[in-house]
């Protein structure tokens, strides 16, 4: 037997018994209230802190009871559709103002908010020989591991990184915000020389250009875009920016940062959480459920067809198997999510400019979000009302914007670095309690038995 061989044994061996000693029987999480996932029994999340930063409503409560309502997504006290059509009406994109008002609470004056974009594009560039220690020399084929590993780095190119002063971790927050978007692009690079055997460019980012812009300026071999283009991206990136401390990635981050460990620590758990496929990495399931849709629909005008092949997906038929119309549903909103609506009426202006193909694709996908809901319903034998959420039409956006798909996951990250270094400097201000929640053991305890005394 070849090492390899046996190496695959012992491993197999080994997973066997993992496998068979590690499985819980559902019903103890019943016997001992157990809130699985930080869920209470009706769906809403367990009450593990306070915050100011942000708010996600889908709901109210009357009488102990959830009533639906439309969704809104709140920054600060602010609705975000105010802060996304005063950008709008401005002609200025708006992640920047997005980020400050995350971090200090406040909405800026154009003076503090020119400062603040001023102060964001110096800090664009990568450190003196970053870009070639730090991400050529260790290319990944996942750009958020990528990402990961580049914040970790950023530890050793901070003149002073374990000084967790109020200030001295603002300063690092808002180097890693400027910088997220060029680690994403150079890590992009980097993928397609070592591991796509393509044509790599680096290009420097500019100073006097927003994060949307100099995002699709270093993505792109001629450095061009639209402004549509860069309109569009830049919704995305104020959308993704915060959604309430109770998702996984922000709560991670306020547990990691509630330990007192450093900031570069705290962020790569937090990207290490967003590449999850049940958080960050939901967008790309909606693509590759598109892609087998498209590849089995043969009219994507035709209610009839489309509806049944749905609900193939729906049982477990067809798709992935896993019985999720991806794309559909989500834990907070039910009527609507605020995000979705924004990010598909931009879809709409984007598709009239891409041409006839994508306006067709977005048709499917209008008739896929309509008809959903009562196909999930009927299968699931569920009331719940059910809406589609911001990943049904993130992807799609993101593909008009001839963005590749490694690369959805990375956006997500370069927006939601906002969010996490508001809950970073929240939990140092107001925390001051380490994390640490109760698990209940289930198992019995055992008699040991010498090594001599045990069966093979």
């Amino acid at each position: 037997m070849t090492s390899k061989n046996s190496d695959a044994a012992l491993l197999k061996r080994l997973e066997k018994l993992a496998v068979h000693n590690d499985p819980i029987n559902p019903d103890l999480y019943k016997t001992y209230d157990v809130k699985r996932g930080l869920r209470n029994a009706n769906g809403t999340g367990v009450l593990v802190g306070l915050t100011r930063i942000g708010d996600v409503v889908g709901y109210e409560m009357k009488d102990g009871q959830k009533i639906a309502i439309p969704g809104r997504l709140v920054y600060r006290g602010y609705n975000v559709e105010d802060l996304i059509h005063d950008a709008e009406k401005n002609k200025q994109f708006g992640y920047e103002q997005c980020a400050y008002l995350l971090l200090f609470g406040e909405l800026p004056t154009q003076d503090k908010l020119d400062t603040f974009k001023q102060y964001l594009g110096e800090c664009r560039s990568l450190p003196e020989h970053f870009t070639e220690d730090m991400i050529m020399k260790a290319p990944s084929s996942d750009i958020m591991n990528k990402i990961a590993r580049g914040v970790l780095a950023s530890y050793s190119y901070d003149d002073d990184p374990e000084n967790r002063s109020v200030g001295n971790v603002v300063k690092q927050c808002i180097q890693l915000i400027a910088r997220f978007s060029t680690l994403a692009s150079y890590g992009y690079q980097a993928k397609r020389r070592y591991y796509d055997n393509k044509s790599m460019f680096i290009h420097n980012p500019k100073a006097d250009l927003s994060t949307a812009e100099n995002f699709l300026r270093l993505i792109r071999s001629d450095k061009t875009y639209t402004r549509l283009e860069a309109e569009t991206l830049d919704l995305a990136l104020i959308l993704h920016a915060e959604h309430g401390g109770g998702n996984n990635s922000s709560l991670t981050v306020h547990v990691v940062s509630s330990a007192d460990t450093d900031t570069y620590s705290a962020m790569a758990a937090a990207v290490g959480s967003l590449k999850g496929r049940r958080h960050g990495g939901a967008n790309i399931k909606v693509m590759e459920m598109m892609d087998d849709i498209k590849a089995n629909v043969k009219d994507w005008t035709s209610e009839k067809e489309v509806g049944n092949y749905l609900k193939k997906i729906a049982l477990k038929e067809a798709g992935d198997r896993s019985g999720l119309i991806y794309g559909m549903g989500h834990a907070i909103y039910t009527i609507s999510d605020p995000r979705e609506v924004l990010l598909k009426a931009k879809a709409k202006k984007l598709a009239k400019e891409k041409g006839e193909e994508f306006e067709r694709e977005l048709a499917l996908y209008d008739m896929i979000e309509k008809l959903s809901p009562a196909i999930i319903q009927e299968v699931h034998k569920s009331d719940k009302s059910i809406c589609a959420n911001v990943d049904m039409y993130s992807g799609l956006v993101y593909s008009m914007l001839n963005i590749p798909r490694e690369l959805f996951t990375p956006i997500f990250a370069i927006s939601r670095i906002a969010g996490w270094s508001a809950h970073r400097i929240e939990e140092i201000v107001s925390g001051g309690r380490i994390y640490r929640p109760a698990y209940k053991n289930v198992s019995k305890e055992r008699e040991y038995v010498p090594i001599q005394e045990r069966k093979k």
